[in-house]
């Protein structure tokens, strides 16, 4: 694994940065090493991602078909491998903090990430809406939103069960049966909640179902804490869970009260979970073939979006839709490409955002990280004089 690659960093789909897990021994588990498999989960989801919010170029006749309905499908599996791997690193580095005896340091370093986070989801909601004339776009819940919300909303429970990691993992997945469970009920619910509950807000990923996923992540991540070598096992259950509860479809569409299956019922969401476990298989197989690993980091981008998707989550849509002097991707090209000049577009946005992307990581990693670093040693220096000088009075 390369320096830079180890050195970059971010704060959005992997809310928490350090995710994941090295070799076996107890003291190599505390480093902080990353599971390359789930990196490349994150990054190939971003560039499918891009793909998937692209689709606007395309001429309206053309969104039909063989080719746009796989597409369709390929696509509804981005959103539940972000909000997987941000759980599951949300999960590991509690439990790792824990080890080495800094929890509270890890939960407020993460409470930091989380607030990037939700500062990038308010930013672009009023960049998207007149969030002021009308506050209410404020609490529309997109992407970033629910996975902002639904880590700052489990950090309590994964700092406090961090130190049984045994514990947490099935915990995790308790937590996950029940949001899943619940959410066709929660259709129906109005008032304050709603925007959070469901989708009559306007919301697009409210936490009912969608903060599932963050649990079922959670339950790997704890898992991958105490040991990794069960890691795939653990990965392999859920697969095989999912595809239970996807052959149980009639039964469970049948159970519930009037409601809109693709959104909420679990057995749909099983089928997107079953898929997202089954490609991270793959990956993991990968991960511990050298020529795997290579091929895979030889694909454009992978590993630069991998550990910096909260930049190339804000910056591809800025591109795309942001009109800079008149100019946007969707303003130039919006419902005019033929499937080759779309896929050649396409081809330029990624491009253009992986060039914006990368230069925010040299920014983050050599002006914001080391004057962070430089506050924590300030906080640290001040807290601890006073001890420091109590100790002394009292010496004999």
């Amino acid at each position: 694994m390369s320096s830079v690659y180890r050195r970059r960093c971010d704060a959005c789909f992997d809310p928490v940065r350090e995710a994941v897990v090295g070799p076996q021994q107890p003291a190599a588990r505390a480093t902080g090493a990353r599971i390359r498999g789930f990196d490349w989960l994150r990054g190939i989801a971003v560039l499918v991602m891009i793909q998937t919010h692209a689709l606007g170029l395309l001429r309206p006749e053309l969104r039909s078909g063989l080719l746009w309905t796989r597409l369709q499908w390929v696509d509804g599996l981005v959103a539940p491998a972000f909000i997987f791997s941000a759980g599951f690193s949300l999960a590991l580095v509690q439990v790792r903090g824990a080890a080495a005896g800094m929890r509270a340091v890890r939960v407020r370093k993460t409470l930091r990430r989380l607030g990037e986070v939700l500062l990038v989801a308010t930013l672009l909601n009023w960049m998207w809406f007149p969030i002021f004339r009308e506050p209410r776009w404020i609490f529309r819940i997109d992407i970033l939103h629910c996975i902002g919300l639904s880590l700052l909303l489990a950090l309590p429970i994964f700092a406090l069960l961090s130190p049984p990691p045994r514990l947490l993992s099935w915990v995790s997945l308790a937590l996950a049966a029940v949001v899943f469970g619940v959410s066709p009920f929660a259709e129906h619910v109005r008032g304050p909640l709603a925007a959070l509950a469901n989708g009559s807000t306007e919301s697009v990923f409210p936490l009912l179902p969608w903060g599932g996923y963050v649990y079922l992540g959670a339950s790997a991540g704890a898992v991958a804490a105490y040991d990794p070598r069960k890691l795939p096992w653990w990965i392999g259950g859920l697969l095989v869970a999912g595809a239970v509860l996807w052959i149980a479809t009639p039964q469970l569409a049948a159970v519930y009260p009037p409601h809109q299956f693709w959104v909420t019922n679990p057995a749909n969401h099983a089928s997107r979970w079953t898929q997202v476990c089954a490609l991270l298989l793959v990956l993991f197989a990968l991960e511990r073939s050298p020529a795997g690993a290579r091929a895979v980091s030889r694909i454009p981008f992978v590993e630069l979006f991998a550990t910096s998707s909260l930049a190339g989550y804000f910056f591809h849509q800025m591109l795309l839709f942001y009109r800079i002097a008149g100019f946007s991707f969707e303003a130039r090209w919006g419902n005019s490409c033929s499937w080759p000049k779309y896929w050649l577009v396409l081809v330029l946005l990624i491009a253009a955002t992986a060039v914006l992307t990368w230069a925010m990581d040299r920014v983050y990693s050599r002006l914001w990280n080391p004057l962070w670093t430089r506050l924590q040693k300030v906080d640290s220096s001040a807290t601890g004089a006073p001890s420091q000088r109590g100790q002394a009075r009292h010496a004999p």
